[in-house]
């Protein structure tokens, strides 16, 4: 429909404006998650530039509905008030100004009126306007009758103003007093990161060309997008942190607590795998998947290390007790994973009405634990006899020859 429309119509700018309440938040009440701003105080040289970038940001992958908010060619007319005739018969450019508004918008704007019905205790607006078919030409708002608050006789606009048609802005947009032009425009078969990106490498490559003190600013979803991912990235970076340094204080120990993270980075190695090879976009709710993977995969991490410690403390042997470990423990493991994975299946599948907003959650949490379950069972026990071995010196108890016994 949006591809069509535009060849039926080629002199015709369509738009979409979002429908549900979730797109309307996310964009601060504009009409586009794009919200390309151009703040300066030449107007005319922003419009053009404006215009120079709406054509390359149109031939953009996965744009639509890309046009300028504002638009210069409306008609108008241009009531230019003489002063000095109007002080000759008593009148101010107030007046004139209080009379067009009652007879062309009413008088609810100037002197709102009201009248209380006795019989029901309700009041009810009185509006007075002109009728619009009195009003229908220019000739009809020339006579239109002005009337002065000093009890001056009735005149004319005729007789105290010039009225001409021009064309105006049909739209003003102010940011900090600075006149703006908004180019807005829609995501379609493309996410909205991508989208951006392509707009940022427009937008530099033009900025030679832009007016003397024009900024070209990208605002909207866009920005939303952007702090939202710093905020998750920086909590699972910190969430990382926390688990290592909570560790750190329960085993008494610096190393251990290194072993117990090293199945992290494969968890999130599964995450990137399972978004990748499910076409699903990097978005909040993978990033929230992220950081709840990381708790299941360090709780699967503290069975076996803890584990093992306790063999390494009995054996004396880091490569029997991380064995033993990774033996004895592969059951309660394997039981936790798979009972996250088989319960965020459905999620991940995007089963149900609405589902597929959660299924990038889902699908993180799926990925992650797969990864972080095989590197929890192979991974850590190695790193756990690695590190031991180190800190012994290197000496590892050799077992007695079958033998011995008998030859003592």
């Amino acid at each position: 429909m949006r591809e069509e429309l535009p060849r039926r119509f080629p002199d015709t700018t369509f738009s979409f404006l979002p429908a549900d309440i979730v797109s309307q938040i996310l964009n601060f009440g504009a009409p586009a998650p794009i919200d390309l701003q151009l703040r300066g105080p030449n107007l005319s040289a922003n419009f053009e530039h404006a215009n120079k970038l709406l054509a390359q940001i149109r031939r953009v992958p996965g744009v639509a509905d890309a046009r300028i908010q504002q638009s210069r060619g409306s008609p108008v007319f241009n009531v230019d008030v003489d002063r000095t005739r109007a002080q000759t018969i008593g009148m101010t450019v107030r007046d004139v100004t209080n009379s067009m508004v009652v007879s062309l918008a009413g008088s609810s704007q100037v002197a709102p009126t009201y009248w209380l019905n006795p019989e029901n205790g309700i009041s009810y607006p009185i509006v007075m306007q002109a009728p619009q078919h009195r009003i229908d030409s220019l000739s009809a708002l020339r006579n239109l009758p002005l009337t002065g608050q000093s009890g001056t006789s009735s005149q004319v606009l005729a007789s105290v103003a010039d009225i001409k048609r021009v064309t105006g802005n049909a739209v003003v947009s102010h940011y900090n007093i600075q006149p703006v032009v908004q180019i807005y425009a829609t995501t379609q078969g493309r996410d909205l990161g991508g989208v951006a990106d392509d707009i940022r490498r427009i937008v530099a490559d033009a900025a030679k060309d832009a007016p003397r003190g024009t900024q070209v600013v990208l605002q909207g979803q866009v920005q939303t997008m952007n702090s939202a991912f710093r905020g998750l990235l920086f909590g699972l970076l910190g969430a990382i942190v926390l688990i290592y340094l909570l560790i750190v204080v329960n085993f008494q120990s610096w190393s251990d607590p290194l072993v117990i993270i090293s199945a992290l980075p494969a968890a999130l190695a599964g995450i990137v795998w399972m978004l990748f090879a499910s076409y699903t976009e990097l978005s909040v709710p993978a990033l929230t998947g992220a950081i709840m993977c990381m708790g299941v995969a360090t709780a699967n991490s503290v069975l076996v290390i803890s584990f093992a410690r306790e063999r390494l403390a009995e054996t004396g042997d880091p490569l029997t007790a991380a064995i033993e470990a990774g033996f004895i423990r592969f059951r309660p493991v394997l039981m936790t994973a798979l009972a996250m994975m088989i319960g965020m299946a459905p999620m991940a599948l995007g089963l149900g009405e609405g589902g597929e907003q959660n299924a990038p959650l889902g699908r993180a949490v799926v990925g992650g634990l797969a990864f972080a379950t095989v590197a929890t069972l192979v991974f850590v026990p190695v790193v756990f006899s690695i590190v031991h071995r180190q800190r012994r010196g290197g000496a590892v108890p050799v077992p007695p020859a079958s033998g011995a016994s008998h030859a003592a």
